[in-house]
């Protein structure tokens, strides 16, 4: 890679970067139109309609209907490039939300497909994987760890992208097999997922 290709890597890089914090604090602050122009202008929002005003309409019910106010951090985020104009991401985000009289706490990750458009960054697809979210005075203890008022609890497919997780568990996991070779740089997140498909996950 020349020295302007190596460039072009690294401040695209810092643009996806900023488009993840852009995304928290457009949703924190309800800006709807500077959030929905994030994406990608035919973005698909699933049974709600596909383009920005469709999801502009389904983020003014959402916000609004589910939640007073929100915080999200971004943390852990591994980027990787399947051409100079499209790249795959996995984000970390652990979030509060003020709803009703409860304060709900969610531990998450999106797994990001990104592209670039005529010079800038965006969303082509966020898939939200859950880990737990629960009133902040109720651990999550056990199955079913999303918890939200006045709904019955339910899985969140936080671990169901990577197959490790349940290898792990298995019984006949065996920790003194052979170690693997190290993932190549440009394939981390492709050799965790081990040619798995993303999972269909239905927004609630």
């Amino acid at each position: 890679m020349n020295l302007d290709k190596r460039i072009d890597r690294l401040e695209s890089i810092d643009a996806i970067r900023q488009l993840v914090s852009k995304y928290a604090l457009t949703l924190d602050m309800r800006n709807l139109d500077q959030h929905v122009n994030l994406f990608v202008p035919d973005v698909d929002v699933g049974r709600h309609g596909v383009g920005r005003q469709a999801l502009k309409i389904w983020a003014n019910d959402t916000f609004r209907n589910q939640f007073t106010g929100t915080s999200h951090h971004i943390g852990n985020h591994i980027i990787e490039f399947e051409d100079e104009d499209t790249a795959i991401g996995v984000v970390y985000s652990k979030n509060e939300h003020e709803t009703g009289n409860e304060w709900v706490i969610m531990q998450m990750l999106y797994w990001d497909t990104y592209t670039r458009i005529e010079g800038s960054w965006l969303f082509k697809k966020r898939l939200p994987m859950y880990w737990y979210a629960t009133d902040l005075n109720k651990p999550p203890i056990g199955d079913n760890k999303m918890r939200w008022p006045e709904r019955e609890p339910y899985d969140g497919h936080f671990h169901d992208l990577f197959p490790s997780w349940k290898r792990f568990w298995q019984s006949d996991y065996n920790a003194k097999n052979d170690v693997a070779e190290p993932a190549p740089i440009d394939s981390f997140l492709k050799i965790l997922r081990e040619g798995e498909s993303s999972p269909n996950i239905r927004v609630r």
